[in-house]
């Protein structure tokens, strides 16, 4: 038992800490999935499910702020029309807008399994971070000068559609929205917030969407301390995660994800 705790909270660590930065965390963990395939009981989506339900609560809890302030300045602005009010009002359709697209093609490729065969192909894990690789590479140097209250509503849009792109397994959502928000001119820090404030409904669905599996699990005690012990590990490790990777965007240091990006997708490609 304590081994399968120990085991368990090492995959908690690994989606804790890939969840926030560009290197996908659904891909790291099929790439964890294929070397311990042998020895590890563990159901993914399960898991997958929970984790992500901790990075969520992580990310919830270091947006607080804003989330408050756009939830107060929302239904402020519908019931007074105050201008103090209309910034806030607008960035939360522009969040609105920017989650329907991911809504609607996450619904399309659930219903239709689209990327069945991909989801468990780790050698295509390998070419999607060398294509993230690739793309962080071209907007490294990118700064932008948009505001948040500079954001249209085709700007939202755009990166909306980035992150449909997403939903490919190995692409990593919070990379494809920042990539998204600097080609559009965000200002990094703008990019990055908007990345991750988009990411609270999208996480949302998903958990809602693997309720299911938990109620027909059928998990055994000593298995829900496993899985829950994992999603407190991820809370605690996406919550550190985000802000050095903050920090990281901030000071324009994305190359770091590239060159990982690089080397590890060229050894999934090369050896597993």
């Amino acid at each position: 038992m304590f081994i399968e705790l120990l085991k368990f909270i090492f995959l908690g660590l690994i989606q804790g800490i890939t969840e926030p930065i560009p290197v996908s965390s659904s891909g790291h963990l099929l790439i964890f999935q294929k070397l311990v395939s042998n020895n590890f009981n563990v159901d993914f989506e399960i898991l997958a499910t929970l984790t992500n339900f901790g990075s969520l609560i992580a990310i919830a809890i270091l947006f607080r702020k804003e989330i408050c302030n756009l939830i107060k300045s929302f239904f402020g602005y519908l019931s007074t029309k105050k201008q103090e009010y209309y910034d806030n009002y607008k960035y939360c359709w522009l969040i609105v807008i920017g989650t329907i697209p991911a809504g609607i093609m996450g619904i399309i490729v659930t219903k239709l399994d689209l990327f069945e065969t991909l989801e468990k192909n780790v050698k295509f894990v390998g070419v999607t971070l060398l294509i993230t690789a690739l793309f962080l590479f071209l907007i490294r140097k990118l700064k932008g000068k948009k505001n948040p209250n500079q954001i249209t509503y085709k700007d939202a849009l755009i990166v909306g559609l980035f992150q449909v792109i997403a939903l490919i397994p190995g692409i990593s959502r919070s990379g494809a929205t920042i990539v998204g928000g600097m080609t559009r001119k965000f200002k990094r820090e703008t990019a990055f917030n908007f990345s991750f404030i988009l990411y609270i409904p999208i996480s949302i669905a998903t958990t809602i969407l693997g309720i299911s599996d938990l109620i027909e699990s059928n998990l055994s005690t000593e298995l829900w301390i496993c899985y829950l012990s994992a999603t407190a590990v991820a809370g605690i490790f996406t919550y550190f995660a985000t802000i050095w990777f903050r920090n990281l965007v901030k000071n324009g240091k994305l190359i770091y994800f590239v060159i990982y990006c690089l080397i590890v997708g060229t050894l999934v490609i090369l050896f597993l």
